[in-house]
This record gives structure tokens, sequence and C-alpha cells, in this order.
């Protein structure tokens, strides 16, 4: 007889509550399509007596993440608590020394101790696995490690944060400020509780660099992510962008370059009629660029409690079924340390400058950023604010490096009223 697979979930909160939720309702679904009963053995979370909404009482409780770690009572951990120290980690790390397979949503986990984590699992026999850890209900971590593993990667790029391209989209349909559509989100609950890992792009940047270790054979490198947060982002920026045919996302973008491996999350300008340009409210998209298939689009929803869910009993279904894979698409050892490149392919970018309304004013910022071999494609001034000129410039293609040094030498001409804002504008 098949012996059942035996769960223990740390974590109850929107996805731990929503996996349950569906071990429950459709067990003679997973059954069928693994061959294994899928059972839940034992629970933990911080409150015992909170109302969830769902039945707990066949499962044993445990009083935290670690003892539910070395119960011999199950054979696959699922860590649903978050944070890359403290209880999470060892408690995961509890897991694959007792050769336990373990499934995870924790990117930032992921992020930090990524590699680490993967030589002591194959080290123990443990197979580790994160669907739920990029983009919500998006299949991207299987799409790259199995649908796509006869490809070179070329380029990734996407939209990686709901929370984020939902304030810029609400924005742009509400006329609102982004301090108004912050406070809104804050409201309704969509923002971490430190709003900084949303708006200042930490968590899309976590899904960034582990995307891009499975795309390119690289040991997991959070640090070497160029960061750009969208607080600096105005309305005014939402409306002149459309103007010009673009929309204003928070996109992440890694690639394998001459000099090493670029990973930016940034605020980028892409066409509005492109795919990433329609994109609204809290959904995700991912972009992949492969040699031998091309373009993939994927487009769904980023989080929340089913989609969340569903990635995470995507991965225990794998497991049920028998299928090991290296945690990045290829054994620890062999994941090369890539060297960290700043963006050296060149593109046009979008300069907010608001100048001082005097004669002369704009054919000094001109002649500075010729010196420096900054061409324009187009210009616009829009109307004065008191004694304010606001002027948008679009560049043709140049490298970040050489525009930013452009930028530094602006202050010089004692013209401008605030620090440029440059944001590039991305082919896609």
């Amino acid at each position: 007889m098949t012996k059942p697979l035996r769960l223990g979930i740390a974590g109850l909160g929107t996805v731990g509550v929503g996996v349950i939720k569906i071990i429950q309702n459709k067990l003679s679904l997973l059954k069928a399509r693994t061959g294994k009963q899928i059972l839940i053995s034992a629970v933990t979370a911080k409150s015992k007596t909170k109302d969830r909404g769902i039945d707990l009482s066949s499962y044993q409780w445990e009083r935290d993440p670690v003892s539910l770690a070395n119960r011999e009572d199950i054979d696959v951990f699922i860590e649903l608590i978050g944070g890359h120290e403290g209880a999470a980690k060892e408690a995961v790390e509890i897991a694959i020394s007792k050769g336990k397979n373990v499934v995870t949503a924790n990117k930032a986990l992921l992020a930090h101790h990524g590699h680490e984590l993967a030589l002591k699992a194959e080290e123990n026999g443990s197979i580790l696995r994160f669907e739920a850890a990029v983009a919500g209900g998006i299949p991207v971590i299987k799409s790259l490690s199995e649908g796509l593993a006869g490809n070179s990667i070329n380029r990734i790029m996407g939209v990686m944060n709901g929370t984020c391209n939902y304030i810029l989209t609400r924005m742009e349909s509400s006329g609102l400020s982004y301090e108004e559509v912050f406070s809104e989100a804050n409201e309704l609950g969509y923002l971490e509780a430190d709003p900084n890992l949303d708006i200042g792009g930490i968590d899309a940047a976590h899904k960034l660099s582990i995307l891009s270790s499975i795309a390119f054979g690289t040991e997991i490198n959070f640090n070497g992510v160029e960061l750009d947060g969208i607080d600096k982002i105005t309305i005014n920026d939402i409306h002149q962008a459309a103007d010009m045919g673009f929309r204003i996302k928070l996109l992440g973008v890694s690639q394998m370059t001459s000099s090493g491996l670029e990973q930016r999350m940034s605020p980028c300008l892409v066409p509005t009629r492109s795919p990433l340009g329609q994109l609204e409210g809290g959904t995700n998209m991912i972009v992949i660029e492969g040699d031998q298939v091309g373009q993939i689009v994927l487009r769904g929803a980023g989080a929340g409690e089913g989609p969340t869910a569903s990635a995470v009993v995507s991965d225990i279904i794998d497991i049920a079924r028998g299928i090991s894979l290296a945690t990045f698409g290829q054994p620890a050892k062999t994941l090369k340390k890539a060297s960290s490149s700043k963006s050296q392919t060149p593109a046009p970018y979008y300069l907010r400058m608001l100048l001082h309304d005097e004669p002369g004013a704009l054919a000094k910022i001109t002649k500075i950023l010729s010196q420096f071999n900054v061409s324009i494609d187009r210009m616009r001034q829009y109307g004065h604010e008191d004694e304010n000129a606001p002027v948008l410039i679009v560049t043709h293609e140049i490298k970040h490096e050489d525009l930013m040094t452009a930028i530094q030498e602006l202050p010089n001409t004692q013209v401008l009223k605030a620090q440029p804002l440059a944001i590039r504008i991305e082919a896609v």
C-alpha cells in the first residue's frame, strides 16, 4: 500500500489557510493526480485560538516552527512564516538536516540564503521547492527550470510587485498623487508592514535575484541588484509619460553581459501598447526571452490566498509524484559566482527637470547635455508653475553611466530648481 505524504505547515496566515483549504477540499483530485494521499500531520502559528475560518481540530499543534520541523511524522515541511532570519531559517535548516523535503513561499529567505540552503538540501537528499516565492500563482519557476530548460536565456524582465503596479496604475486612472494613493493602498492592506519592501523595490528585487540564478546558472546575488523605488514618481510624470505613448512600471530586468550579471529593479517607461504597458492593478507579468523559444509572456495574480496557495500545492504535488529537481535548475555546487555589472546596455531616457523661469535657462541645460554626448530626441515644456519652468526631455540611446555623469554637472548651471529625475525607457 502506498504511504501517504505527510505535511507540517508553519504559518497560518492568508497563504497557509489557502493551502489547507485546497488540501481539505480537493483530497480525491490530489490523490488521482499523484497516486498518494496527502495529509496534514501538524501545524503551527503565533496564535492557536485565532478563528481562521477553517477546521484545524484534526491536526496536531506545535508550539513553534522548529518543533514542527523536528517531528518524525512529517515528510514535507511547509514554511509560510516569512523573514530571512530567525525561526523561518532555523526551521528550514533543521528540516533539511533531517532529510525532509521543504516547500517555502519565502523569497527573502531564498534571496539571502538560497545557495547555502540548496547545498545543504543536496547533501541531505532533500528537495527544496519555492514556486510560490516569485509571482504568486504564475508558474515562472517551473517555466524556467523545466519548460525552458533547453534554452539559453537572454533576458528576463517583468512587473514583480503587484502593490507598486496598483499604485502606479491607480495614480494614472484617478489623477491622485503618489502620497494619496500610497495612503489608500495602506488602508486597503496592500502594503507590507514595512512599506519600503514594496515601494522601495526590495520585495521585487528578492524575486528577480531568484529568477536570475535559475536563468543564468549563477549563485543568488541579491546585493548585486541595482535598486530604485517608485517614491519619486509624480502624477505629472505619469501624465507626461502617457502623453508620449508610455506608462511607468517598476520593472525588473536581468541579463548576462560581457562584463557580468546585470540585475536592476527600477521605474522604467514601457510602450503603452506593449504587454507590460497594458498591465493593470495588482497583476504581475514576467517576460522571458530564450534563444530557441523567443519571447514568452507569463501574466497572472502575483499574490492572494488562492493564487499563492495554488503555487505551494503545485510543489507538494511534484514531491508526491517523486519529481526531484535541483533547487535552482542545476546542482548548487555547479552554480557560478557572477560578478555584478552595472547597466551597460544603451537606452533612451526620460529626463524631468524644473528650471528657473529665466532667459537662457534651457540653453544652459542643453549645452551641458551636448558636452557629454547626450543627444536629445524630443523636448517639451509644460505650463509654467509660478516662477518655475517644467521641462521634459527624451534622449536618444545612451549608457546610464554617461547620462549620470552629465546630470551631475547640471547643478553647475545654477538654473535647476530641483534634482533632475532620469527614468530609463525599456525596449520590450
